[in-house]
């Protein structure tokens, strides 16, 4: 009889425990139907204010069960006025002092009309006022003299005729230069401008530039450039470790658009490279990661699991993956959600403290402090994940943490692994940024020059390189340079090959870069180019 009382009060306990966890479905299902009907919308980023604000979260499921409309997001703010004397006041940054000077004299009224002679000047004032003057595609003419020695004229029967070769471009009897070159990569790729846009703006600079021969342009100079990125690719493959994700994106068909993915492989430090494919499959993996041995940091997708078996690839979690499933678990199921969101910034903030450090020091406090905090969470998910029910948000996250497990502890073996994987994250968004823009690439060819540039851009922004000037002088240098020394002219090791004297040399004779550097108002004048 008593086992039997036990029995039910066990039944009864669980049921009770059903009822609560359904009750919290029920709520939020609720609250979500209530948002939309109102039109309210929620912000995307994963941010935990101070002190999480899990009452207002209960203050809101209680205003819908009470039918009173309490909205938390509209409550009443009380404005304060701050004394004039404890404003803060606006501090004006100083100007640059690279960009070019125009000084500007004014005089007084009077002045101007008696002359300066008649008065003495005690002192001056002035300012900076930054302004812009437009932009110009400048035409350089290329005039080539032909000479022949007077003494031939008279002294031999053959007369040899001098003249100079003529300067080298990125695109063998084309019409464009390398700063032109230069410029429609960056607004197409930097500034995410798509062809009918960049048209219409060498339009209004008067020089019409049809979006066919941009196309031409860019696919040619990909070609030239792509042993560069090759180089970079083979390079980061000698990394320790290497940051992976993908998105996808449209490729242009007859009928209707058809499916691609853009992947981005980012060695940190290094090189950030992206590729194209038309699956997300373990083939596209292997042409991106082919002979990689090391650390992998990636999410949880199946295609990466076959890199993992032979052992050579070693899987990395990445916690801000898993933080997004407890993030996304909240509402539910706030108490837990927001008990695990506080370990996993913990984490942060240490990960955060220890960026500066030395290896050995980031080791170490990975180990003291890191480390218990790992296992605290992981023990709090064993004994949560009976409690919760299947196929809630929350059971959903703890199966995440616990299947991931062995991934997410990985950084703690070596004080060079990150804890997420933001850092491929953050160069995607590049792709994303110009998806909105211009909607799909128009074909596999444009992809291919799509992601040469993107992964030179990238790079640059990566090593604080200005674009511009790095692709211009990228092209003034392809043409002559030895893909054996390709990897000399990656973004990583622009800095060292700038030094090298012979470069400068090359760069400084470069007829057409030294019109693009010169004062404006010595355009109009004819220019000698280097023997």
């Amino acid at each position: 009889m008593l086992a039997r009382v036990a029995a039910l009060e066990a039944e009864c306990s669980r049921a009770h425990h059903e009822r609560d966890e359904y009750r919290k479905l029920y709520l939020l299902l609720r609250e979500q139907y209530e948002r939309l009907k109102r039109g309210l919308l929620g912000q995307k980023a994963e941010r935990l204010g101070r002190g999480e604000n899990t009452a207002q979260l209960t203050l809101a499921m209680l205003g819908l069960l009470l039918g009173d409309g309490i909205e938390p997001e509209k409550a009443p703010v009380v404005e304060v006025e701050v004394p004039a004397h404890q404003r803060k006041k606006a501090v004006r940054r100083p100007l640059p002092e690279n960009l070019p000077h125009v000084t500007i004299e004014v005089l007084p009224p009077e002045v101007e009309r008696e002359g300066r002679a008649a008065f003495e000047q005690i002192g001056c004032e002035s300012r900076d006022v930054l302004e812009r003057r437009p932009a110009s595609v400048v035409i350089v003419e290329i005039v080539k003299p032909k000479f022949i020695r007077k003494a031939d004229r008279t002294e031999s029967p053959t007369t040899q005729v001098l003249v100079a070769e003529t300067p080298e471009l990125p695109i063998e009897r084309g019409v464009a230069g390398p700063g032109m070159l230069a410029d429609t990569v960056v607004r197409r790729w930097q500034d995410h401008l798509p062809l009918h846009r960049l048209e219409s703006i060498y339009a209004r600079e008067g020089v019409e530039i049809a979006r066919s021969t941009l196309c031409r342009w860019h696919e040619t100079v990909a070609d030239l450039a792509a042993p560069v990125v090759e180089a970079m690719r083979i390079d980061a493959r000698g990394q320790p470790y290497l940051c992976t994700d993908a998105t996808g994106v449209l490729v242009m068909a007859p009928e209707r658009c058809r499916n691609g993915h853009f992947w981005v492989l980012v060695a940190p430090g290094k090189h950030v490279l992206f590729e194209f494919s038309e699956r997300h499959d373990g083939r596209a993996v292997d042409r991106l990661l082919g002979g990689y041995e090391g650390y992998l940091v990636a999410d949880a997708h199946v295609v990466y699991d076959h890199l993992y078996k032979s052992g050579k690839v070693i899987e990395v979690g990445c916690w801000a993956h898993g933080r997004r499933y407890f993030f996304a678990a909240r509402e539910s199921d706030p108490e837990r959600a927001g008990w695990a969101l506080e370990r996993i910034g913990e984490l942060f903030v240490l990960e955060r403290a220890g960026a500066r450090m030395r290896r050995s020091e980031r080791q170490r406090l990975r180990e003291e402090q890191s480390k218990p905090i790992v296992d605290r969470f992981f023990q709090w998910c064993e004994q949560q994940r009976d409690l919760v029910l299947d196929g809630a948000p929350m059971a959903d996250a703890i199966r995440y943490a616990l299947n991931q497990r062995q991934a997410l502890e990985r950084f703690l073996d070596d004080a060079r692994l990150p804890l997420s994987n933001n850092i491929s994250e953050r160069n995607l968004r590049r792709q994303a940024t110009g998806r909105k823009n211009w909607l799909f690439v128009g074909s596999e060819d444009g992809a291919r020059a799509n992601t040469t540039f993107v992964s030179l851009l990238a790079s640059c922004q990566m090593h604080g390189i200005e674009p511009w000037g790095y692709l211009r002088d990228l092209f003034c240098l392809l043409p002559r340079w030895s893909s054996k020394r390709a990897l000399e002219l990656a973004p990583a090791y622009w800095s060292q090959t700038l030094e090298d004297p012979e470069v400068r040399r090359r760069l400084e004779a470069n007829v057409y870069r030294r019109i693009l550097l010169a004062d404006p108002a010595e355009l109009g004048k004819p220019a000698t180019a280097a023997a």
